[in-house]
């Protein structure tokens, strides 16, 4: 078996273990044994790539490779390993980002080694693709991330001709991608990559809302597609496999969510959700402020340890107060006590797909009392309690209720069949999407205003005294 042969085989298993860490990401239970599995997969891989004699013979590139992961292991494991959990949206959104732009760079560079003999039709298309989605994801990614940084505003942006610019923007970029496959030019593949980058940019700043965890899966999508590319330009399976995995995973979990939502994909794409309508501070619509109950955690407290059915349904205020610990422990006193309790998962909940699932993961919450919104929903309605933490569109009524609303067809975990509401929010301000929540007004919901993390941590209190 020649060397070469060897290493392909050694794709091949590394090529099994991706799938296989797919596999064990579906499942709550086996995601992080197939998040290891799939990192150590890749670690083969990449190990094994510098056996090549290729790329042994080439020193210096060999050294400057080294020198990069080193830097770059240097920034992403610290970061990685300090991201608070309520960042953890964003960071997913700039590494994504980042590997979209590096598989743009290598489509570009393969090209300018290859112009002088001027490339085949099939590889300047393949170089075009590379550097389209991969621009297009870097840029995209870098607003998504500015969006939940927060270091702009997170709402759809829109301004006057905005569909004619996007027009003329998509209409150049074929011009300028036909340009180069007919001529093998450099300058224009290079006006495509700058094009490409404001395309990212002006696909993303119109969608804001809840529709940012499904931007999030798209543009992991994106960067997939990218590293396939690049895995055709440099004639490697390993990226090829691990690039279309990526993308049509990513596309596959795109349409589940958009699906989760009750709205098309081109509807979270194109439709500036949450643009038109604005709270209203707590009027109905007909200039009357409403009212809403509040109550005391030595109440609720009493009410949570009496109960025979309680329902957590955690959202991104549970995240932003990291109070997933305080969350199990005041489950699990309940339990001791005899109170059947899971968790209501929503599948957009938070910032990012899954992200309520990783939140509830890191205070080590059994797989089996995550339940998602197909499987809570039905025993809604022998729930004593839906206690609400931090979450607000995902259990808003308007989605079932109120035509015209932006959510309205939404699925929502049905928090109002409860026999009580407890809801913990910091204010009355919206959720993400910038509208009223009619359950807030509801004559079964009592309200705790303040931290959740301090909020839950007095209802504990209140538990054990009860």
């Amino acid at each position: 078996m020649t060397l070469n042969t060897f290493i392909d085989l050694v794709y091949l298993l590394a090529a099994i273990g991706f799938i296989l860490a797919l596999k064990g990401l579906s499942s709550p239970k086996h995601a992080r044994n197939g998040n290891l599995l799939g990192a150590a997969a890749a670690a083969v891989a990449v190990g094994f790539t510098f056996a090549y004699p290729s790329v042994r013979a080439h020193t210096l590139n060999l050294v400057l490779t080294l020198a990069a992961m080193v830097i770059g292991a240097a920034i992403a494991v610290p970061a990685a390993r300090k991201v608070k959990m309520t960042a953890m949206p964003q960071m997913v959104a700039i590494f994504n980002g980042v590997g979209g732009g590096a598989a743009a760079l290598i489509s570009v560079v393969v090209f300018l080694i290859d112009a002088p003999g001027k490339p085949a039709v099939y590889r300047i298309a393949e170089v075009l693709f590379g550097v389209l989605v991969g621009c297009v994801s870097f840029s995209g990614s870098a607003i998504a991330f500015a969006k939940l940084q927060e270091l702009m505003t997170g709402r759809p942006v829109t301004y006057p001709a905005q569909q004619v610019i996007n027009a003329v923007v998509g209409v150049a970029i074929v011009s300028l991608a036909i340009g180069t496959l007919v001529t093998g030019s450099v300058p224009l593949l290079v006006a495509t990559a700058l094009l490409s980058l404001v395309l990212g940019v002006i696909f993303v700043l119109p969608i804001g809302g809840a529709d940012v965890p499904v931007l999030i899966s798209l543009l992991n999508s994106f960067t997939g597609l990218a590293v396939a590319a690049s895995g055709f330009t440099l004639n490697n399976n390993l990226l090829i496999i691990a690039g279309t995995l990526v993308g049509a995973s990513g596309i596959l979990l795109t349409r589940m969510m958009s699906k989760a939502m009750g709205r098309s994909l081109a509807n979270v794409l194109f439709s500036a959700f949450g643009s038109v309508v604005t709270a209203t501070g707590g009027a109905d619509g007909s200039g009357e402020t409403r009212t809403v109950k509040t109550g005391t955690p030595e109440d609720i407290g009493v009410l949570l340890a009496y109960a025979r059915k309680v329902v957590i349904i955690p959202g991104y205020g549970l995240a932003v107060a990291q109070a997933q610990h305080t969350a199990r422990e005041l489950a699990d006193l309940l339990m001791e006590r005899g109170v059947e309790v899971f968790y209501a998962i929503h599948p957009v909940a938070g910032r990012m797909p899954g992200h309520m699932n990783v939140l509830l993961a890191e205070a080590n919450v059994p797989y089996d009392e995550l339940k998602e919104m197909d499987e809570a929903n039905p025993e809604m309605a022998t729930a004593d309690v839906a206690l609400v933490v931090g979450a607000n569109d995902t259990v808003n009524p308007a989605a079932k209720n109120t035509p015209g609303s932006p959510i309205y067809g939404m699925p929502i975990i049905n928090a109002d069949e409860a026999e009580n509401i407890v809801f913990l929010k910091r204010s009355m301000r919206p959720g993400f999407a910038g509208i009223d929540n009619d359950l807030l007004f509801d004559d079964k919901t009592t309200l705790l205003f303040g931290d959740a993390k301090d909020t839950l941590a007095k209802l504990v209190a209140a538990v054990k005294d009860a």
